[in-house]
């Protein structure tokens, strides 16, 4: 069943594009030493199915880790990451950068602390949304 809201997210320059169908629990704020660099804030889904993307994008993937970030090629807005290789039941987990949105149109969405420095669990929630990490 679709959602009953069509968030959207682009890049500075136009290029890189994403849309994630419905309203998301949360946005993450993950601690690890890209995320933190990057300074995104994720929503999550499988790709072709809340989530779609378009543009031409060129990828990082540090290591053997088993994700690739989307960046554009143009203005350098990092616009997703999605899995390097799909789950064993063929999807693709995808995150999308809810900062390339309108701040009105997610700005409520709470905010979710990830240590994936250290423990790689949740952290305690603070109460902040989107709209205070912009603050």
């Amino acid at each position: 069943m679709r959602g009953q809201t069509m968030l959207t997210g682009t890049c500075h320059c136009g290029n890189l594009h994403w849309s994630f169908d419905g309203t998301p629990d949360s946005a993450t704020a993950c601690n690890c030493t890209l995320c933190r660099r990057y300074g995104v804030l994720w929503i999550y889904d499988w790709e072709g199915e809340k989530v779609t993307t378009s543009g031409t994008s060129s990828y990082y993937r540090w290591g053997d880790g088993g994700i690739e970030f989307h960046f554009c090629p143009s203005c350098g807005n990092v616009g997703w990451w999605r899995g390097h290789e799909p789950h064993p039941d063929g999807r693709t987990r995808i995150a999308v950068n809810v900062r390339l949105s309108e701040p009105d149109t997610v700005g409520q969405i709470p905010i979710r602390h990830f240590d994936g420095l250290n423990t790689f669990t949740d952290l305690p929630s603070d109460g902040r949304c989107v709209a205070d990490m912009w603050a």
